[in-house]
């Protein structure tokens, strides 16, 4: 059951540093900034990263929070010279108790953002609400503001960036064996995947808006199919053409790719 406390923490950041902005306390002992690379590419390109510092006890939510979890929200309405922006998300851990499913991450975290830009002196002004829960779960919020080009780059965040863009999934080579057709399946509340040579345990199914929330997959009833429960059951009809996200570790780094779920038969 959720248990959400209706507070929100509403802090800006003071003057920003090459590469950072200050710290900022959105929740008690976590606190939050906006880093950047300050290199912008030939074609428009740069990263930036939303960091938290929590203890290992708190938490914040992957692109689909699960259950009791709290999506993250981006605006970047004020920004200057911003065409558009990406979040970039690491690969998550799986949180699964009798009562929840949740994707999360704890302790110190790093959520990249790619950006597209069309000026010399792009501006980025973010506004930004994150879900952190420790006992209860606070929409906690915070506003940046922070230079993408630097005459003199940071380093040092824009090697921190990179090691957890590493850790963002990447599109599975549709050449590579692992995933056949999807199928769905109502009297077993379940969509089938055939599979071949991936490690279930670390497998994550998802619709890209979260909805309806589906259970961990399982493998049956064939030794090469995987079952993945429905959990808010619903009109089951309506899943027929609607794509699942498949989201996987293996021993190269994480990786993702989507199926069309087809038609009982």
């Amino acid at each position: 059951m959720r248990l959400i406390l209706l507070l929100l923490l509403s802090m800006i950041a003071g003057p920003t540093l090459a590469g950072e902005t200050p710290w900022v306390e959105v929740a008690p002992g976590v606190q939050m900034r906006m880093v950047s690379t300050g290199e912008i590419k030939s074609d428009g390109r740069t990263l930036a990263a939303i960091e938290i510092d929590m203890p290992e006890s708190t938490k914040t939510y992957w692109q689909v929070p699960g259950d009791t979890g709290l999506p993250l929200e981006v605006d970047l309405g004020g920004s200057q010279g911003v065409v558009s922006h990406q979040v970039l998300w690491p690969f998550p851990a799986v949180e699964q108790t009798p009562d929840y499913l949740d994707y999360v991450y704890r302790g110190h975290t790093v959520i990249p953002v790619l950006l597209n830009v069309d000026a010399d002196a792009p501006q980025l002004e973010a506004s930004l609400v994150v879900g952190i829960c420790s006992e209860i779960c606070i929409p906690a919020q915070a506003q940046f503001s922070i230079p993408l080009r630097d005459a003199a780059p940071d380093r040092a965040n824009g090697l921190r960036i990179r090691q957890a863009v590493a850790d963002v999934p990447m599109a599975w080579p549709e050449a590579e064996p692992g995933f056949g057709e999807a199928q769905l399946v109502p009297e077993r509340g379940a969509v089938l995947v055939e599979t071949a040579d991936i490690d279930i345990q670390s497998l994550i199914a998802t619709f890209d808006d979260g909805m309806p929330l589906l259970g961990m997959p399982q493998i049956g009833p064939e030794a090469n199919v995987v079952q993945i429960p429905v959990l808010d059951m619903g009109d089951m009809n309506g899943l027929v053409g609607r794509e699942v996200r498949l989201t996987f570790m293996t021993s190269e780094g994480a990786y993702e790719t989507r199926r069309t779920i087809g038609p009982p038969g």
